[in-house]
């Protein structure tokens, strides 16, 4: 139980279990009478963004010289920051009368999630919440109509588009296999 502690505050755990539900509120609060799918992506990239900072420890090389076998720990501290995000999303907008399909909160959350990873291995667990933040500017940014703006906004796209499901699958499995193997840059 020690261990679990000291993880949680080494990735910034108890700052993230504070701060998303309270933007995840706010922002809920400020769209709640035009609560559309652009609210919810925002506020889903957001959540998962918070938490992803702390997807590295405090030093690299002394976690890398553990006794044990972070793969476990890794997915598991990924799926937990997507499971939250989109839990903590779903909860919030049962106090309103408008929302967003649970379909579209699965495959935005699994592709951004992904995004989280790849920063992760790229940048560095603080900045984790580089690609989310970026992918989520860009699609909401991006005018529909044409096929290669439909794949910079997929996570605007309806549930029944299969591309943006391709999308944000392949962005998941890129991600949390990656970071899952590697873990956050030095």
């Amino acid at each position: 139980m020690r261990w679990l502690g000291l993880y949680a505050r080494s990735r910034y755990v108890p700052v993230a279990v504070a701060a998303v539900p309270l933007s995840i509120v706010l922002l809920w609060w400020l769209g709640e009478s035009f609560w559309v799918p652009e609210f919810a992506v925002l506020t889903l990239t957001m959540a998962i963004a918070i938490a992803a900072i702390g997807l590295g420890g405090q030093d690299v090389d002394l976690d890398r010289t553990a006794g044990f076998g972070w793969l476990s720990r890794r997915l598991a501290h990924l799926l937990l920051i997507g499971v939250l995000a989109g839990l903590a999303l779903l909860a919030v907008q049962q106090l309103g009368d408008v929302r967003v399909d649970v379909s579209m909160v699965v495959r935005d959350g699994a592709g951004l999630l992904g995004l989280a990873g790849v920063a992760a291995v790229l940048f560095g667990g603080q900045f984790g919440w580089t690609l989310p933040l970026g992918m989520a500017v860009i699609a909401l940014s991006t005018p529909e109509g044409l096929t290669v703006n439909d794949v910079m906004r997929w996570p605007m796209m309806s549930t029944d588009d299969a591309l943006s499901w391709w999308l944000a699958g392949a962005l998941f499995v890129l991600g949390t296999g990656w970071y899952t193997v590697t873990g956050a840059r030095r």
